[in-house]
């Protein structure tokens, strides 16, 4: 294969943002695509949904919804240790999860005035699981875990049909449904499946699919540009773009371990990115040696060739693990691997990340399955603002206000002199109502 394209950043001292590789990607194409599905969704229901399906997956599902009965025989066939490793993929992952659930807390601001901050789940989700060149019962694992231990009480997750399984969504995504205890699964992916969750479709035989308040999970570019467009319709937890893996190595990295964790993530798609960033030269030599060598043995080795020799994917040397914290915090990665000495304490000075995976004993292909961590993970620099996909994700905070006379009295004043500031009298009046000497003491019962 030819190897991953070197940057030599030793001598330089400009912007890291500047130069770090980065997938293009561009929702212009693919609004133009999403547009008229969205419309006809919203405007036909189910059939439009139904046609989707066929136009873009080659085949129309019996029902939208998978009938109970399938998903049964597909957890009655599971592969034992395929069940095995999704229950500790899923006890791990609760494990964590539960420990991210918020707890009301109750301020008081003075004596007879608190403020009480609420955190309420969301009413119900959608969750997209993708299914494409792989199967992910593993994002099953990772959008249901965190919704349910917000409490949110009503979940839908829609996969796309498969022709080579009747019209339903793949088996192995089915059954980890059913482990999770989630018996709401519709056969349909895409866009249609977006503005599906967001519009809600009365189905042929009188069911209904209602509407959703928020979809979560990555999905391919029509999905993202779906998410984008239906966004105020329905809340998102991001625009999913390319996977990618950032590795920040000195040379005391195993080659082995670094090519291997490249070439992993280059296996999700032909535009996954993977960049590695090394004080070492030597090393930069022997993981593109090593990458060369794993890439002929493995079995996707033609994507995996695309995606490193791609304009996303890079090798890239600097002076010293500052430079390279500068590298990585400039480019957030979604996943990111330190493979240096004292790794804990160079990941403890990273900044952007949407996940930081830290030594040698814990790759990415940890965390996307057995860690407890959670997969869904901001791409193409968000992780610069925005976090993964969390419990927190699915609960909205609410602050509860409470004031007696007394305490509205002492702060009124202040209230009426920025009311009057703001040009917004009215509101002054609203406070001094109240406080006034002629102003009764309680409000009549």
């Amino acid at each position: 294969m030819d190897v991953l394209r070197v940057i030599d950043l030793r001598d330089s001292h400009s912007d890291p943002r500047e130069v770090v590789p980065r997938a293009a990607m561009n929702l212009v194409d693919a609004e133009a695509v999403i547009g008229p599905i969205i419309d006809s969704v919203r405007d036909l229901g189910a059939s439009a949904v139904l046609d989707a399906c066929e136009q873009f997956d080659g085949v129309r599902p019996q029902s939208l919804r998978v009938p109970s009965s399938v998903i049964a025989k597909a957890a009655a066939a599971l592969d034992p240790a395929v069940r095995r490793a999704l229950e500790v993929a899923i006890e791990r992952a609760r494990r964590v999860h539960v420990d991210q659930r918020r707890v009301d807390v109750i301020t008081e601001v003075v004596p007879g005035g608190s403020v009480t901050e609420r955190w309420l789940p969301v009413a119900r989700v959608g969750l997209y699981v993708p299914g494409g060149r792989a199967v992910y019962p593993s994002s099953v694992v990772m959008n249901v875990v965190p919704a349910q231990e917000a409490g949110v009480a009503s979940l839908a997750v829609v996969s796309p049909p498969q022709k080579d399984f009747d019209g339903w969504p793949h088996p192995t995504i089915l059954a980890a449904c059913s482990l999770l205890g989630v018996d709401e699964v519709y056969a349909v992916g895409g866009a249609q499946a977006v503005a599906m969750l967001a519009f809600g479709v009365e189905m042929a035989d009188g069911s209904r699919c209602d509407p959703v308040d928020l979809v979560t999970g990555p999905g391919n570019i029509y999905v993202t540009a779906a998410k984008r467009a239906l966004q105020g319709v329905i809340g998102i937890d991001s625009e999913a773009g390319p996977t990618e893996v950032a590795i920040l190595a000195d040379d005391s990295a195993d080659p082995r371990f670094v090519a291997a964790d490249l070439i992993s993530q280059a296996e999700h798609d032909v535009i996954a990115a993977a960049v590695l960033v090394t004080t070492s030269a030597e090393l930069a030599t022997l993981v593109l040696e090593e990458v060369c060598s794993q890439v002929n043995t493995t079995k996707h080795s033609e994507r995996i060739t695309e995606a490193l020799t791609g304009e996303q994917s890079a090798v890239i040397v600097v002076r010293d693990i500052q430079q390279g914290l500068e590298v990585v915090d400039a480019y957030a990665a979604e996943h990111l691997e330190i493979h240096t000495r004292e790794a804990r304490d160079v990941a403890m000075r990273v900044r952007n990340a949407g996940a930081i995976f830290v030594g040698p004993w814990a790759p990415v292909s940890l965390g996307d399955y057995c860690a407890g961590s959670n997969h869904v993970l901001p791409t193409m620099g968000a992780a610069r603002h925005s976090s993964g996909l969390s419990v927190q994700t699915f609960l909205r905070g609410v602050h509860v206000i409470e004031y007696d006379r007394s305490a509205l009295v002492d702060v009124a004043e202040h209230v009426v002199a920025l009311a009057n500031a703001e040009d917004l009298p009215g509101h002054g009046d609203a406070i001094t109502v109240r406080t006034s000497e002629q102003s009764p003491e309680r409000s009549p019962e």
